[in-house]
């Protein structure tokens, strides 16, 4: 059932549906979901990791207002108000259920440009350690504007279970939507794939491991579909977990350790084929899609060495391939997804995903 229409500051409507269950299995609406953070960190909007309240009300209490700060940040920001869009009003479609996993709903939103026939799907990973973070932040409205469907996905954090059960999740939420392309209206002939930090590192390694067997998964009810994406966008992602270690500041040393510990197990010198196995850049080969990476040349948590890994594996293969450094960046900020990069970003996924503006609409532009 739809809930009252939020108009953001620029007069468009965002309007909310919520679905509580989506697949053939009964009973599914009251299973616990995929999500269960960290006791001890939750991340901000940037990809940072804070200390997490103890109490889970005070969590909620606290954290639910800067996720739809986030969203309308993104408006705010990205969406100048003297342009002329198409795009009057995003239909945003909550908690879609798209497998689940030892009694855990995996759940994804999908936003949808309304007055657009059959947009373009791009999914969006969110970060946080692999063991925080949340579908709720979800940077790209701008792009919802301009034309494209977006589907941002929860999978199953550290805490509950380790690599690969992430990788294992977002396949299957790929499958998920191409499956369900007709259904909710989108294109998903060609699929974009963006994320930041942990979530930059997965979805590199989705892009560079079509159809792995140890990494494909068996999650959900369509197996007949594709986990291909056709083009990547890894925001500021780790790319090798074998180098990170030695690379990172006693800063970044303090945040990777204990996260990959509990992404893998141990420390990654300790199960170096696992490790190995999680990291994208002993994957790549010559099918690999177009790779559009943006990273910060003073990112304290994840060394831009690791953009420079997977940049080069992707010109020794000849491979298409994006490499823009933010000189000064961090570790995330708005600069990330400021107008410069927003049209970088809209510039390449359109290339790639081979779509054009609909009629009437005005691509991303800077200031």
């Amino acid at each position: 059932m739809a809930s009252p229409h939020n108009r953001n500051s620029t007069g468009r409507v965002v309007r909310e549906k919520r679905e509580i269950q989506i697949g053939p299995l009964p009973g599914l609406s009251v299973l616990p979901t995929c999500h269960s953070p960290s006791p001890t960190f939750t991340m901000d909007t940037s990809g940072n990791l804070r200390d997490r309240p103890e109490n889970q009300a005070e969590k909620e209490t606290l954290m639910r207002p800067f996720y739809w700060a986030g969203f309308m940040l993104a408006l705010i920001l990205f969406v100048s108000p003297d342009r002329s869009f198409a795009v009057e009003s995003i239909q945003r479609i909550n908690d879609i259920q798209y497998a689940t996993a030892d009694g855990h709903r995996l759940l994804l939103d999908l936003y949808l440009p309304e007055g657009v026939s059959q947009p373009p799907l791009l999914v969006w990973i969110h970060g946080g350690a692999w063991r925080a973070g949340s579908k709720d932040q979800m940077p790209l409205a701008a792009l919802v504007q301009q034309g494209f469907a977006v589907a941002s996905v929860d999978y199953r954090l550290s805490p509950i279970a380790r690599f690969p059960a992430q990788i294992h999740d977002i396949k299957a939420a790929i499958r998920f939507l191409r499956g369900s392309a007709e259904k909710y209206g989108y294109d998903a002939t060609k699929i974009g794939i963006l994320g930041s930090s942990a979530g930059g590192h997965l979805v590199a390694l989705m892009g560079v491991t079509n159809g792995h067997p140890q990494l494909e998964g068996d999650l959900g009810d369509f197996d007949q579909e594709s986990s291909r994406v056709d083009a990547i966008v890894d925001y500021y992602g780790p790319t090798n977990f074998m180098t990170i270690l030695p690379q990172s500041t006693p800063h970044g040393l303090s945040v990777r350790v204990p996260a990959l510990q509990l992404l893998l197990g141990d420390r990654p010198e300790n199960m170096p084929e696992l490790a190995r196995l999680a990291s994208p850049v002993f994957h790549v080969d010559e099918q690999d899609p177009p790779l559009l990476m943006i990273h910060g040349d003073q990112d304290p948590q994840v060394p831009i060495n690791q953009s420079h890994e997977l940049h080069g594996k992707y010109k020794q293969h000849d491979l298409d391939v994006t490499f823009e450094v933010i000189h000064g960046g961090a570790h995330g900020g708005p600069q990330f997804f400021d107008a410069q990069r927003m049209q970088l970003v809209e510039v390449f996924l359109r290339k790639h995903l081979a779509t054009q503006p609909k009629t009437g609409q005005k691509a991303l532009q800077s200031n």
